[in-house]
């Protein structure tokens, strides 16, 4: 919801409320030309949701049910956990309506925090990375793995981590690509009834 914010104070509640005002809209980090990024709202979670079950829907089509993602984003997401939402910079039109941009999200990144139990050091983990279909190969997974580099590196991180999906190649490809090593295998054995 975009609101006028007549003052700091109601300008602080409507960020505590997870409402925007025409200055964050405004003042929204542009990611890449077309492109702009801006921090999600403890009110978008439903939202988070929806993305999370997209990527999924998308890795293990013969699934149908994902609705208990809603329980992995109402454990972790907090303030301590950062949501980024990327929108397009202008305004899109869909039917002869303009529709204002930070109102159609088409990538995120979700990040939290891991233990490395070698060092024990503390860095960055990345909870969620999701470009919708129809923009990806325009460079925004990199722009926003960047961008996760950069914010880990700037609260003191020495590394950062994620997990990746065996049969999402084109993830692998990309985190390869960015530098990206594999740490460890996560390894499964369905059990019999």
């Amino acid at each position: 919801m975009l609101l006028l914010a007549p003052s700091r104070l109601i300008s602080k509640l409507y960020h505590y409320l997870g409402l925007f005002t025409v200055t964050q809209a405004l003042v929204s980090e542009q990611i890449l030309p077309g492109y702009r990024l801006r921090p999600g709202q403890s009110r978008e979670q439903a939202t988070l949701v929806k993305f999370m079950q997209l990527s999924y829907q998308e890795l293990f089509p013969e699934q149908d049910d994902f609705s208990h993602l809603a329980i992995t984003v109402g454990k972790y997401f907090s303030q301590e956990t950062p949501l980024w939402w990327v929108e397009l910079a202008e305004p899109a039109v869909f039917q002869g309506s303009p529709t204002l941009p930070w109102l159609q999200p088409i990538a995120c990144l979700w990040l939290g925090n891991a233990v490395d139990q070698i060092q024990c050091h503390r860095h960055a983990h990345v909870f969620l990375l999701y470009v919708m279909p129809e923009y990806r190969r325009q460079g925004i997974g990199s722009a926003l793995m960047r961008y996760a580099e950069d914010w880990a590196r700037a609260r003191g991180d020495r590394k950062i981590g994620l997990q990746v999906f065996q049969r999402n190649q084109a993830a692998l490809l990309l985190y390869e690509r960015l530098g990206y090593q594999t740490q460890s295998l996560w390894m499964v054995k369905p059990l019999e009834s």
